[in-house]
């Protein structure tokens, strides 16, 4: 043939990889024995003109000078391999757990602990992966290697067993997009629908007007690097969770501009982004429940010039200025108490009802009424203890930022908190305590997560998903490479929150729970 042909292989379904390779080439004998995959072809190339690649479905046309097979090219659509990994023994799911091939293609598994292998230069090939998964690994083969080897073939599947070395257990990712990437890949989770929110900041939650209210910090999106930085927001039904075990669906309601987008609710005047805290309903004199936050502006890098009280505006869905408290200025450089962080409400021995403001430990409380939240007068400062001493070897634990909630199934108040420069990660180490009272003393803590080398940071109580006598204990925070030591981002799960478990009778936080019996 004296002029260029053109050898097209269109696949309709699953979208590919480009590969360019200079001639003379020949099929390995694993890839042209691949059932469903390419049958008897060998190709000599004489060189490669031109690779175009087109919007899913992707088609590859490469135009060459001349060719050969040894029999009919067949255009067909391969299947991926299905790859579930699942805990030892309870046989769950397990999201976040990287594979990584010899010549070093990572994936990820999604949130029903799945991945689409989809490499057409390894199927049908021996093939070992490494597994790595912070809180879970793979047993060790004779050589030290953590992993799994198998034989990838299009439409089977392999499944792969780890086993959990942490107490909290993880149930998937609440935020961000392709929570089913990798199952939508292998035909299945097609009703799951896209929020087009692709990554999250720390979240504030409380329950009001019959729904749970949601918002996040700093939220990416897809259309621009600059995403919404005046808090995202969404509603969940009061139990918006069916089962407490992976695959995690959590059905979030956001709120949307015009065009459909999820905007941010609460545009505060200034420069730079508007942060909440303090996310809390409270009834003011006519007993109507009133949604209230205390709102920050920051500026490059991270620094806070103004805080105040706003409240959200039930018809326009937005969060309006209600008081500046605090302007950074020479004469009050420094932030004044406010209440911020993670609300509680406690009844104390008189049964009069306080607001607890802190992250994690009460650090403000004022009484639970809309008039005395935004009145400073009246405001009691607190002061919580500084440290906690870990179970192990009762060294001390300095908190960095957490949550508190009183457990009905250890009647007992129950804290999670990051510790500050913890090991092996800085802000990546979670720790579990208790205490009879909101003020302290909190008794020993045991160490529930943790990370070789991420963040996991802000982590926040979830009391309002189980039922009050529940021995389930969840808890979400955002991983993020933020604060690590310049660890590769994970695709999709960067910056966004992910939801753990904890089982309160689980012999291993009886260090933390000392003699107390429910």
């Amino acid at each position: 043939m004296n002029q260029a042909s053109a050898l097209t292989i269109a696949r309709p379904h699953v979208p590919r990889r480009t590969i360019i390779v200079l001639g003379p080439w020949k099929f390995p004998a694993c890839i042209s024995s691949a059932p469903n995959l390419l049958k008897s072809i060998q190709i000599l190339f004489s060189s490669v003109l031109s690779i175009r690649v087109l919007n899913a479905p992707v088609i590859f046309t490469l135009a060459i000078s001349t060719w050969t097979t040894s029999s009919q090219v067949l255009a067909e659509t391969v299947q991926p391999c299905r790859i579930e990994v699942v805990e030892r023994g309870s046989g769950w799911p397990v999201p976040l757990v990287m594979l990584e091939t010899t010549h070093r293609v990572k994936l990820t598994t999604d949130n029903a602990g799945r991945v689409a292998f989809d490499l057409p230069e390894l199927m049908g090939c021996e093939t070992w992966v490494t597994v790595r998964s912070d809180g879970y690994e793979a047993r060790a083969d004779g050589f030290g290697y953590r992993g799994a080897r198998f034989v990838p073939k299009p439409g089977e599947t392999v499944t792969i067993e780890v086993d959990r070395t942490c107490i909290a257990k993880r149930l998937g990712r609440i935020t961000g997009a392709g929570l089913f990437v990798e199952s939508q890949k292998l035909g299945l989770e097609t009703d799951w629908r896209e929020s087009g929110v692709l990554g999250s900041d720390s979240v504030q939650l409380v329950e009001h007007d019959g729904k749970l209210f949601w918002a996040w910090g700093d939220t990416t999106v897809a259309r621009y690097p600059l995403g919404v930085f005046d808090m995202s927001s969404a509603t969940t039904p009061l139990r918006p969770l069916a089962s407490f075990e992976p695959p995690l669906r959590l059905p979030l309601k956001y709120f949307t501009d015009d065009a459909g987008r999820v905007r941010g609710v609460a545009k505060m005047k200034g420069a730079g982004p508007t942060w909440l805290g303090g996310y809390t309903s409270v009834p003011d004199r006519s007993g109507k429940a009133r949604l209230v936050a205390t709102y920050s502006k920051i500026r490059p890098p991270m620094e806070t010039y103004e805080m105040g009280l706003c409240v959200w505006n039930e018809k326009t869905e937005n969060f309006e200025h209600l008081k500046t408290v605090w302007e950074k200025s020479t004469l009050e450089p420094k932030q004044p108490p406010i209440p911020g962080g993670h609300p509680n409400l406690f009844s104390d021995e008189s049964g009069k009802k306080w607001l607890l403001f802190g992250n994690p430990l009460p650090e403000l409380q004022c009484p639970a009424t809309f008039e005395a939240w935004q009145d400073p007068q009246q405001w009691k400062t607190l002061k919580p203890q500084e440290h906690f001493t870990a179970a192990i070897d009762g060294k001390p634990i300095k908190p960095s930022f957490g949550s508190i909630a009183w457990n009905e199934f250890r009647h007992r108040w129950v804290c999670v908190f990051t510790q500050t420069f913890g090991a092996p990660s800085a802000l990546g180490e979670v720790w579990y305590a208790e205490s009879n009272s909101p003020h302290g003393p909190w008794g020993p803590a045991v160490k529930v997560l943790s990370h070789a080398n991420y963040t996991f940071y802000n982590p926040r109580l979830h009391p309002e998903l189980t039922p009050a006598d529940s021995s389930i204990l969840l808890f979400e925070g955002t991983y993020s490479v933020l604060f690590a030591r310049k660890p590769e981002p994970t695709p999709r799960y960067d910056y966004n929150q992910l939801m753990y478990r904890l089982d309160l009778d689980d012999p291993a936080l009886a260090p933390a729970q000392g003699d107390s019996k429910r």
